[in-house]
């Protein structure tokens, strides 16, 4: 069936085509600010956040106080990319693979019986006694912040943004 002898369907494509870069503004706005809350407490505490990188017990310690200084300053980069709307995609994609190394990270910590906080948004480590990990939430939220970051993949134009001021748009096509 053709658009055109479904007219309901057609006005909601049309509709769709000028929501898109405002609901993608949207997201890329909302997970731009994951990223940067993620990052400024791990600045404001590098050892803590060298502290919470070890505590998942998969690298040596050497590497997971590289790893702990290198994380916010990759977070802060992506979160703020996302948020004046530059290399959107690349951003947004890094952003999700981010979300999947932290989602086997928890995983193989609750599966290993490891009782720590993540260490997502600053603090972190080992838990203290009597507490319990929430680790099915922050997998749960994270697969969320995932969804976000495939919806800017996938549709990257967006309101307000540098790539569309500077025509930065990579592989477009008229399903953006």
């Amino acid at each position: 069936m053709s658009e055109s002898s479904n007219p309901p369907l057609g006005r909601f494509r049309a509709w769709l085509a000028g929501a898109q870069p405002w609901l993608t503004l949207l997201v890329r706005l909302g997970i731009a600010g994951v990223a940067l809350a993620a990052a400024i407490p791990k600045f404001a505490d590098l050892r803590q956040s060298q502290r919470a990188t070890a505590a998942y017990e998969v690298m040596p310690v050497a590497l997971s106080n590289i790893v702990g200084v290198m994380l916010p300053v990759v977070e802060l980069a992506v979160g703020l990319l996302l948020l004046v709307g530059l290399l959107s995609r690349y951003a947004a994609g890094l952003f999700g693979l981010m979300m999947v190394v932290f989602i086997i990270g928890i995983a193989q910590a609750w599966m290993r019986g490891l009782n720590i906080d993540c260490g997502c948004f600053g603090g972190g480590g080992p838990l203290p006694a009597g507490a319990t990990a929430a680790y099915g939430l922050e997998i749960a939220r994270d697969v969320l912040f995932l969804a976000g970051a495939a919806i800017v993949v996938r549709w990257p134009r967006s309101a307000l943004s540098l790539d569309g001021a500077l025509r930065l748009n990579p592989m477009r096509s008229t399903s953006q």
